[in-house]
């Protein structure tokens, strides 16, 4: 019995051993033994290529994948040899790492690295933050951190990480990725394009070689192309600072802006604003493209020009709206200005100056209120039912009823020829105007106008057209005059919306917006302010549309949203504007620049391109570089030579900060630079001698 009893213990206490080592490796044991599993032959790994790049139609990088780091200390990696070399170097390493994070002391590193030392870690975090990879090459160089990660014990983790370097701008239009971007995109050109953009996985396996463990490579991975978006980022930046202003200034819910170039469809700029809790606007969905709106008196122009095109209006036709109420089928129509008395006898021209909802309501229910899917033919012959079919997700198709769809009355046509009982989004609606601009040719939005791979162009996506005329020439010519007329004529109500500079057309619009059940007048009634239009109107360059959301009166569209169209298109307009340089040349003057000291052969170069008399104390040589200083004078520039000792830190006073960071860092210095204009300052005087590596600050007034 007493034998059978120890036979039991033994396995007992076996058993229990093997449970506790099983512990230990899993548990404390778990990275070492995962480093010595990745020393082996792994089959089939993917590799991961670089997200493609989208840039703005100029060039600025507007999204880029950046790799991020969290470093790592394994304690245990290379034994007594790589410990011993930690302590004689910790406090050496403990400032490096102060200079590359300043936020922390030496003193916390050394004891947060001593702390991690004792515990014996294999995993230890050395900085709690994410990193740039500028900050983990210079951590890199550190002593013992220099070495590989199975002898100095130094490793980390890769996150890539999507940057946008312009912020908010377009930000829901170029849209999102997920954390991890091998996940691909949420939503925007991101998600539109991803197949393009993320590239193709490669394949690579482990294989010892001549006692190493290397990586092969058995299929390269394809880095994601690149898109040529066809934002520009200063009409951006123009358009969200013009709304955002107005939107803050007349406490509004949400505003939109589209910018379009007239002849290809490229949009320019995109602004959604939604205010959140906090008062502050911000990007958090497209509106612009998606928002399902009562369109308002935006939409009248359509309805006048589906009448003339009709042939059952002319220009010279009117209406007596009389003191501003009348009845349709039972239901009072108001203008604007009822309380005022009204607008009495209007001509068709007028009825869209000034916006009356009688003038339109009564032209287009005494012409097709006996036969209105007719009205609606026309509104399908100019494609303002149709989608749009974007280069990006997420947009709302028109809603435009018909008779036949059901729950149609006597006051249905009336009341959509204003604009309401059907829905059309915002950009939509730009659109429609854009081929008014566009001398009747409908062509899509886009957004993204070339993909480009390696710096090359691989296919450039070209402009599409919806619908080559939505209207005859004689009608085309009539709006296009009526629309000009809004903005300049003494009784038109987008006069906001203008210029001194050039013309504007366009037109105003101001809805009430349904609640949903409650209808219109369920709570607090809120509104929706518009303008819509092209400049220069004689010869359109761009289109665009302001559509803001807000509580309450006063609301105008020709105030609120026509004022901040007035103000994106004189900028818009002044940023292309280009002027003949020649015309401010005074003939009479010979204008001597100040020229900066630096490389003086460039310098000579330039000066003789440009005609300017210069005097010299040197002769140059083809690629021989002249560093010196210059004196200018009333008639012409002195260029003085002086000699570069290599092995001495060089005066930089008085130069550019081009030349200046060159010729220091080719003497082996790094530069700290700061301010614009030429060095007044420099940390390190001239003639010191160079120790290579060194930081040296220069200062620019």
């Amino acid at each position: 019995m007493t034998r059978y009893f120890f036979v039991i213990l033994l396995m007992g206490l076996t058993g229990v051993a093997i449970v506790v080592k099983a512990s230990i490796i899993m548990f404390g044991e778990r990275q070492y033994w995962k480093d010595v599993a990745d020393r082996f032959v792994k089959e089939n790994v993917a590799i991961k290529p670089n997200r493609g790049n989208i840039l703005s139609s100029d060039g600025s990088m507007m999204a880029s994948s950046l790799p991020e780091y969290r470093i790592y200390m394994d304690f245990k990696a290379g034994g007594y040899d790589k410990d011993t070399m930690l302590t004689n170097h910790i406090s050496e390493i403990a400032a490096g790492l102060h200079k590359i994070f300043p936020d922390k002391s030496a003193a916390h590193f050394k004891e947060h690295l001593l702390k991690g030392r004792k515990q014996g870690s294999r995993n230890y975090l050395i900085y709690p933050n994410r990193i740039s990879y500028i900050q983990y090459k210079e951590a890199k160089r550190l002593p013992v951190f220099n070495l590989n990660k199975y002898k100095g014990g130094f490793h980390e983790q890769v996150y890539n990480q999507r940057k946008k370097p312009f912020g908010s701008l377009a930000a829901r239009t170029l849209g999102d990725v997920y954390a991890d971007t091998a996940q691909g995109a949420k939503n925007g050109i991101e998600l539109a394009f991803d197949s393009i953009l993320k590239g193709r996985d490669g394949i690579t396996h482990r294989q010892k070689v001549k006692n190493k463990y290397l990586n092969i490579v058995d299929l390269a991975p394809i880095d994601g192309s690149d898109l040529i978006s066809t934002i520009d980022v200063g009409m951006q930046d123009i358009c969200e600072k013009a709304l955002v202003d107005k939107l803050t200034e007349i406490n509004a819910n949400e505003g939109v802006v589209v910018l379009m170039e007239v002849a290809t469809g490229e949009v320019k700029a995109i602004v959604n604003m939604t205010k959140g809790g906090d008062g502050k606007f911000r990007e958090t969905r497209n509106g612009a493209i998606s928002n399902m709106i009562e369109p308002g008196s935006t939409f009248k122009t359509a309805s006048i020009m589906v009448a003339l095109e009709d042939g059952v209006i002319k220009t010279t036709d009117g209406v007596n709206t009389g003191n501003g109420i009348m009845m349709m089928h039972g239901r009072p129509m108001r203008d604007h200005n009822w309380r005022r008395g009204g607008y009495q006898y209007l001509t068709v021209p007028e009825i869209l100056m000034v916006s009356s909802n009688i003038g339109v309501s009564y032209l287009i229910d005494k012409h097709y209120g006996n036969n209105p899917d007719k009205f609606v033919e026309g509104l399908h012959r100019m494609s303002l039912n149709e989608s749009l079919n974007l280069q990006i997700p997420g947009e709302g198709k028109p809603n435009i009823r018909r008779p036949k769809d059901g729950r149609w009355s006597k006051t249905a046509l009336p009341w959509m020829s204003i604009g309401y009982e059907t829905q059309v989004p915002p950009i939509n609606t730009l659109t429609f105007y854009n081929a008014i601009a566009n001398n009747g040719k409908m062509v899509k939005p886009k957004f993204v106008k070339a993909i480009m791979r390696n710096g090359e162009i691989i296919e450039e996506l070209p402009t599409e057209v919806i619908n080559p005329s939505i209207c005859s020439e004689s009608t085309l010519h009539q709006i296009q005059g009526i629309l000009t007329d809004v903005v300049n004529h003494k009784k038109g109500l987008g006069k906001p919306a203008g210029s001194k500079q050039f013309l504007v057309a366009g037109k105003t619009g101001t809805a009430q917006v349904s609640q949903g059940a409650a209808g219109y007048k369920g709570g607090t009634v809120n509104y929706l302010v518009s303008f819509c239009g092209y400049f220069p109107a004689d010869a359109p360059q761009f289109s665009c549309i302001v559509a803001i959301q807000k509580s309450g009166l006063p609301a105008s569209g020709g105030l609120m949203a026509g004022s901040v169209f007035g103000k994106i298109a004189e900028r818009v307009y002044a940023k292309n504007l280009v002027l003949d340089i020649r015309n401010a040349i005074d003939s009479t003057s010979i204008v001597i620049p100040d020229v900066k000291a630096g490389e003086l052969a460039e310098a000579k170069r330039v000066l003789d391109g440009l005609k300017i008399n210069s005097q010299t104390d040197f002769r140059s040589k083809k690629n021989q570089e002249v560093w010196g200083n210059t004196n200018t004078l009333a008639n012409e520039v002195n260029l003085h030579a002086k000699e570069i000792n290599n092995k001495e830190v060089p005066s930089v006073i008085g130069m550019g900060a081009k030349d200046a960071v060159y010729l220091l860092e080719s003497r082996g210095l790094k530069v700290n630079l700061s301010g614009v204009g030429t060095v007044r300052r420099q940390s390190i005087p001239h003639g010191t001698a160079i120790r290579t590596g060194q930081s040296i600050a220069i200062e620019l007034n």
